[in-house]
C-alpha cells in the first residue's frame, strides 16, 4: 500500500488550483483575432456603478475585461475626467457605455483614441455645443420622475415616487436600496456645454426602455436616429441596466464584434 502524506495532497491540491483558468476572467473565452476585448460601464445620476454587476458579471463570463467608473456627480467635467482615467488604464480598444446621464458622459470622453465603439443605455446623446438640458426641448417629462434640488444645486429624486419613476420593474427591496442610496447630481451639470460629439466619428448602439419615465421615448429615438445608432428595444424601466443585464450585455457584445472588424 502507498502511503501519501497529508503535505504531499496539500501541495498537490494547491498546483491543481492555480492552473485552473476561470473563465469569468480570461480572455481566452473570445476569439483569439478579436480586436476589442474591453468595456468601460459608466453610470448616470441618483446612482453608482454597482448597478452594472449583472452586464458585468455576463461580459466578464464571456471573457471581455470590464471596468467601471465611479463618477462623483460634481460636474460634466469632473464624470469626463473620471472615465478618462479608467480608458487611460485600458489596454487596446474599448467599448465605452452610458446609461443616462452617463451617455453625456461618454459622447464628450468617447473622442479618446481607445474607445472603439459607443453604447447608449437609455442615454442622452447631445451634440457639439448643446447641454443636456437641450434634449429636453419639445419633449414632455413624466410626473413620475421627480427632482428636487437641495440649496446647494444638487438633486435626488423624490422618494415617494422613486420606484414608479426610476426602478418600476425591480423588486420592493431593490428599489428601496436604490432609493436610500442615491448619488446626488449638481443640476448646474445639465447646463454645460458638450466640447465634443464622439457618436460623429465613433459607431453607436443604443438600448431604449420603452417604459423609461424619466425620458420621453421621442426623445430617446431622436437622440439614436440622430446619432445614426443600432437602436434595441426593451420593456424595462429606467433602471434597465440593473434589469435588463442579458440584453444589455449582448448589445455590447456585438458592439465589440462589430466595432473590431470594422477596424480591421
Amino acid at each position: 500500500m502507498t502511503t501519501i502524506s497529508t503535505a504531499t495532497i496539500v501541495a498537490a491540491a494547491f498546483a491543481a488550483a492555480i492552473t485552473v483558468v476561470n473563465p469569468a476572467h480570461s480572455a481566452d473565452t473570445l476569439p483569439q483575432q478579436q480586436a476589442v476585448k474591453n468595456v468601460v460601464l459608466v453610470h448616470g445620476a441618483f446612482a453608482d456603478g454597482s448597478g452594472w454587476r449583472g452586464v458585468y458579471d455576463l461580459l466578464t463570463a464571456r471573457g471581455y475585461r470590464v471596468s467601471i467608473v465611479q463618477n462623483p456627480l460634481t460636474s460634466l467635467a469632473d464624470d469626463v475626467a473620471a472615465t478618462k482615467r479608467v480608458l487611460d488604464r485600458q489596454t487596446g480598444q474599448t467599448i465605452l457605455v452610458g446609461h443616462s446621464w452617463g451617455g453625456t458622459i461618454i459622447t464628450e470622453a468617447g473622442v479618446h483614441p481607445d474607445v472603439a465603439g459607443l453604447v447608449y443605455v437609455s442615454a442622452l446623446a447631445p451634440d457639439a455645443g448643446e447641454t443636456t438640458a437641450d434634449q429636453y426641448k419639445g419633449f414632455t417629462g413624466s410626473p413620475e420622475f421627480v427632482i428636487e434640488t437641495s440649496a446647494d444645486g444638487f438633486g435626488f429624486l423624490d422618494l415617494q415616487k422613486f420606484k414608479a419613476g426610476f426602478a418600476a420593474d425591480t423588486s420592493d427591496a431593490d428599489a428601496a436600496f436604490l432609493r436610500d442610496s442615491q448619488v446626488p447630481v449638481n443640476m448646474s451639470s445639465f447646463a454645460t456645454k458638450l466640447e465634443n460629439a464622439a457618436w460623429r466619428s465613433k459607431p453607436s448602439w443604443a438600448v431604449i426602455a420603452t417604459e423609461d419615465k424619466a425620458f420621453d421615448g421621442r426623445m430617446l429615438h431622436k437622440m439614436a436616429d440622430r446619432m445614426g445608432a443600432r437602436i434595441t428595444e426593451v420593456k424595462a424601466s429606467h433602471a434597465l441596466f440593473m434589469t435588463q443585464p442579458k440584453v444589455i450585455a449582448d448589445v455590447i457584445d456585438n458592439a465589440a464584434r462589430s466595432a473590431g472588424e470594422a477596424k480591421r
